[in-house]
């Protein structure tokens, strides 16, 4: 079995998973760790139990959920763990097992994503203490975009900029598409490397990627998340130039320009309702126009940068929906795909509706792109990442064995 630990600045997500076949055994949560309202969840061989943690530190919290997860589960049978990264860099093509040498690296390259990698560093320096016999292994949200060409990654800016601070695009949510374009590939009966693909992670983050050759080509995010769609709080692509003039007409810092383009935009700053999309469809029905504007504005967005996505690939074997907005919002596909006709991209209406449930997916017509709805699973996916890095690296401590006997 593998542990997958997720951590973030005030969060700790857990799950365990049996790699044979990939059985989720348990997941749990800890949330608004630091806060009075802290609470910890674990659902364990489909039971579930609740608690407050004692300690409101990640340290703390993180020993608590280990210990409950022990008290069910023999700690003998976890033969690694696997920690999510935000970002990687350029130092991090891959996934790392984590030692002195590597989690130094990771806070190196914080500074790239400064409200994630130092939560993440907690997290895999809380679990080292409490798991230390096991390898612990880096997994990076950026890493399966590092094979982007440099003319899909490098920004129009001063050279040194790249140089001197890594600014450059690297794009996010890399195990999410991996995992959607490899199910997408099996569901067409190809091989994932022949394959030529956009997917599109809709949640309240967003991003969309074109896949070819088993990697990602190009993508919507770029140095940071805030690059690309609109999203449930974040505005996405706006001009660079808004920055100055909203300093000078508002009065405003950058820092507290930025916090707004990240945390009071998006579908939010546009409705002025929610960044729930569930709750502007609803809104919407009841004739809500500026939660109405909002819907047609993420997917007028979408459908424009998946379109872009075209160009990389020259022509597209399938397009993917995943994400909690992908996954469940049929008006949002609707919406998006009737823009797309220019893909050769149509859907047919019962399946969309139903979310592809009864059609392993597929929610296009035979004569369409195909269109496919598939779950994400980036708990999985990481698992997988770390069960082929704990594998390699015994195979390299054996042939060391072996060479030197």
């Amino acid at each position: 079995m593998v542990l997958v630990i997720n951590t973030g600045s005030s969060s700790i997500k857990m799950a365990l998973i049996a790699m044979d076949s990939e059985q989720l055994i348990a997941e749990g949560m800890a949330d608004r760790l630091g806060e009075p309202g802290a609470a910890l969840r674990w659902s364990i061989n489909g039971r579930p139990s609740d608690s407050r943690p004692a300690d409101r530190d990640h340290a703390g919290a993180m020993q608590q959920m280990l210990e409950t997860l022990f008290a069910h589960i023999d700690k003998q049978a976890i033969r690694a763990v696997g920690h999510r990264v935000v970002h990687g860099g350029e130092r991090f093509e891959e996934p790392a097992l984590l030692d002195d040498a590597s989690i130094q690296a990771i806070e190196d390259i914080s500074h790239l994503a400064p409200l994630h990698n130092p939560a993440n560093l907690v997290g895999i320096r809380a679990a080292l203490l409490h798991l230390p016999s096991i390898p612990h292994i880096a997994v990076f949200d950026t890493a399966f975009h590092h094979a982007m060409p440099q003319h899909a990654s490098q920004y129009a800016v001063p050279h040194t900029w790249y140089s001197d601070y890594g600014v450059r695009r690297y794009g996010f949510h890399g195990t999410s598409h991996h995992y959607v374009g490899l199910e997408a590939a099996r569901r067409l009966k190809r091989e994932f490397a022949d394959c030529r693909m956009i997917t599109a992670h809709l949640g309240n983050g967003c991003s969309a990627a074109a896949i070819a050759g088993g990697a990602s080509v190009d993508t919507t995010m770029g140095m940071t998340p805030l690059e690309g769609l609109v999203m449930g709080t974040r505005s996405g692509d706006v001009d660079p130039g808004l920055h100055d003039f909203i300093a000078r007409q508002s009065g405003l810092s950058l820092a507290q320009i930025t916090d707004a383009l990240n945390r009071q935009s998006g579908l939010l700053g546009l409705s002025e309702l929610s960044n729930d999309m569930r709750t502007l469809l609803k809104a919407v029905e009841q004739g809500d126009e500026r939660a109405a504007l909002a819907v047609d504005v993420f997917c007028y967005r979408l459908a424009k940068s998946l379109a872009a996505l075209a160009v990389p690939l020259g022509h597209v074997d399938a397009l993917i929906f995943t994400g909690g907005i992908g996954e469940h919002a049929a008006a949002v596909r609707a919406r998006t795909v009737e823009l797309l006709g220019v893909l050769g991209a149509s859907l047919d209406e019962s399946l969309n509706e139903t979310h592809g449930a009864d059609s392993n997916g597929l929610i296009s017509p035979e004569e369409s792109l195909p269109v496919f709805v598939i779950a994400t699973n980036e708990e999985a996916m990481i698992a997988r990442y770390v069960r082929d890095a704990a594998l390699e690296k015994d195979g390299e401590m054996n042939g060391g064995k072996e060479s030197q006997s």
